[in-house]
């Protein structure tokens, strides 16, 4: 069992309406979405190492 299939199903945000933004505020929402990116990518790696130990660990 995945734990995440225990949280409930979480809704996407609606994307932003691009054209009603000027080129710095794209830039800085580009900025922002590569640095969600990078926390996300970050969570990826803890888990699949926590994950690694303990399948590690009951393995001896």
């Amino acid at each position: 069992m995945d734990w995440d299939e225990l949280e409930p199903a979480k809704k996407k945000p609606a994307p932003r309406n691009l054209e009603t933004m000027g080129v710095a505020e794209l830039n800085e929402y580009i900025k922002t979405l590569e640095a969600e990116i990078e926390r996300a990518r970050a969570a990826i790696a803890a888990k699949q190492s926590a994950r690694a130990g303990a399948e590690n660990f009951f393995k001896k």
